[in-house]
């Protein structure tokens, strides 16, 4: 391992005991506004491990930090709460296996279409069961676990999460990842096995998505489809990844922090029009920097080189 490498990895780790710090001089506020963030700072780079490198755009983000969010509220009372991470994570893992397996053959506008219908039919089948099995539309969350400490977990997921996409990267299958999201007709001419490389990739950014929304669900206490299925998580996740840029590891997280602080001040502000102003930064986003602010700032760095 080369001494870049190691001082990398160093000062990663002293702002990991930084961040994890620093709840203790925040109040309530401050420590609930952390732990959103930090949230969707996981969500976007999770959404990024897949999307990133294959290009496939999901909106099936939602699907699974419901998944995650529901297992919780379901299995709190009758499990210990690790094993009800774990179960979480394996539900999340299984559901995203089989729809990896009937549906990553689509590509383009036909995946995107598939991966919103998805998180609608899970939301609207969880509905269903609640209001004509269990005969009540929601469930109460009585676990003893704190905002700070909601946060903490969350910290080691996305602390986890970052250390997944910088392996990947440095493995086979982040190499072949990225010849498949260049050309799939290449790829498959090399001996790149396409779909299993795209499926193993879905299938982890599905697990570590549907972890969110299990280690977020006790900050609720109660939990129904209509509020944990929101699509609006999905294309949240998706701006956010999109701005910083998708295609970099540290991408989506120069994304969602000042996204989310701008989100979080016009829900407060403009709560009337917010959907409206949500949509426009989207378009935005995509006809201004479809490759992210960081490949926008390389570029620029580039020219400037060359004009030397």
């Amino acid at each position: 391992m080369s001494a870049r490498t190691l001082t990398g990895l160093g000062l990663a780790a002293l702002a990991l005991v930084m961040l994890a710090w620093l709840p203790s001089q925040l109040d309530a506020y401050g420590v609930g506004l952390l732990l959103g963030m930090t949230g969707y700072v996981t969500l976007a780079t999770a959404w990024a491990l897949f999307s990133g490198p294959t290009r496939y755009i999901s909106l099936a983000t939602v699907a699974f930090f419901g998944i995650g969010a529901y297992t919780v509220a379901v299995l709190s009372e009758a499990m210990p709460y690790p094993m009800v991470l774990i179960t979480a994570a394996l539900v999340g893992g299984a559901v995203a296996l089989v729809v990896g397996l009937a549906t990553l053959r689509l590509a383009g506008v036909y995946f995107v279409i598939f991966s919103f219908g998805l998180a609608e039919l899970v939301r609207q089948l969880v509905t269903w069961y609640e209001v004509n099995v269990t005969g009540t539309l929601g469930r109460y969350i009585f676990l003893p676990i704190t905002a700070q400490q909601i946060y903490w977990q969350l910290l080691a997921l996305c602390a986890l999460t970052f250390l997944i996409g910088w392996l990947i990267a440095r493995s086979r299958l982040g190499l072949a990842l990225r010849v498949i999201g260049d050309d799939e007709a290449v790829a498959a001419h090399t001996g790149i096995n396409i779909a299993g490389a795209k499926l193993a990739l879905f299938v982890i950014s599905a697990t570590l998505i549907t972890l969110v929304g299990a280690i977020q669900a006790p900050r609720w206490t109660y939990v129904e489809p209509a509020m944990v299925f929101n699509p609006t998580t999905s294309f949240l996740t998706v701006i956010m990844a999109l701005l910083g840029g998708a295609h970099r590891l540290w991408g989506p997280i120069l994304g969602a922090i000042p996204l989310f602080l701008l989100f979080e001040w016009l829900s407060a502000n403009f709560p009337n029009h917010y959907a409206i102003i949500l949509g426009l930064l989207f378009i935005t986003i995509v006809f201004l920097v479809p490759k992210g602010v960081l490949a926008l700032v390389e570029s620029a760095f580039a020219r400037r080189r060359r004009l030397q």
